[in-house]
């Protein structure tokens, strides 16, 4: 049987780590409301700007705006939001799997694969699987996200889109659903995707003031830089949540734990004590 002192010992070590697993959850409970609050506030606007680029897709010629061309299968660029930390159950693993599941399986065909990662995580985990494919990445980003983070990141793919460097960029991240619910979304950034029309349904024209290259000169970056800053919002959401579920499974278990070890701790100190009072009847048996 396990010695008093050690039990005792594993019991403090646990409850030290069970206050550290809820003080975790508390912070990432405070953290996910107020990015659950700027996803929210952000998707109406971007969901918005994609049905309408995607509806003026299906409309335009494709030289009317590089980031409209559909080129051939060269190469592509995966944009991949992962965390800088873990602790987070399956977050970081689950989309960084699936990144890695579209760089060997490549379902479009493309002659190469690069990926831009955004967070530690994504990089440990595809260094040592695919390190050719990385490209470009990006750490300790996702801590204060503004959308001028999006927009930066947002021009060096529009420019490497641009430069035809690139055939098409795609974007994966965990959509936030709820504190513990998150989707795996894999979506086609550029060329931006034309609305499906249905049979029989009329396409209404644009008026561009003041003509067609400004107005597709400015509103095409600024949708990719949206949807960048959106899949960021999302993914740290995503983050939040996991670490918020973790940690409370975390300390769940401890508690769990601690029950077990207290038993075992007081079966141990009864075996012990009971064994000092045999010892003792027997030193006084053997007196008489």
């Amino acid at each position: 049987m396990a010695n008093l002192k050690d039990i005792k010992k594993r019991i403090g070590s646990v409850k030290n780590t069970q206050q550290i697993t809820k003080a975790m959850k508390m912070v990432s409970a405070a953290k996910l409301r107020r990015a659950q609050d700027s996803v929210v506030a952000a998707r109406p606007y971007a969901g918005k700007l994609l049905e309408v680029l995607s509806s003026l897709a299906s409309r335009e010629e494709a030289d009317a705006h590089p980031l409209l061309q559909e080129r051939g299968k060269g190469r592509a660029l995966l944009v991949l939001m992962t965390g800088d930390r873990g602790l987070c159950g399956g977050f970081n693993a689950s989309v960084s799997k699936a990144a890695e599941k579209f760089i060997k399986d490549n379902p479009e065909g493309y002659e190469a694969v690069d990926v831009m990662i955004i967070g530690r995580k994504g990089k440990e985990y595809l260094k040592h699987r695919t390190p050719e494919n990385i490209a470009k990445v990006y750490e300790n980003i996702t801590g204060d996200i503004s959308y001028s983070t999006g927009a930066l990141i947002g021009q060096e793919v529009v420019e490497g889109y641009a430069s035809e460097k690139y055939d098409a960029v795609y974007i994966l991240y965990n959509a936030f659903r709820s504190a513990i619910s998150q989707d795996v979304t894999l979506s086609q950034l550029l060329p931006v995707v034309p609305q499906d029309v249905e049979e029989g349904e009329h396409q209404v024209g644009y008026l561009y003031e003041p003509s067609r290259g400004a107005v597709l000169e400015q509103i095409l970056p600024k949708y990719v830089e949206v949807q960048i800053f959106r899949g960021l919002l999302e993914s740290v959401a995503s983050e939040h949540g996991a670490r918020m579920s973790a940690m409370d499974s975390a300390s769940k278990n401890a508690t769990e734990m601690i029950g077990k070890l207290t038993l075992q701790y007081n079966r141990a100190r009864q075996a012990a004590i009971t064994k000092e009072l045999m010892e003792i009847i027997s030193g006084a048996e053997s007196i008489k």
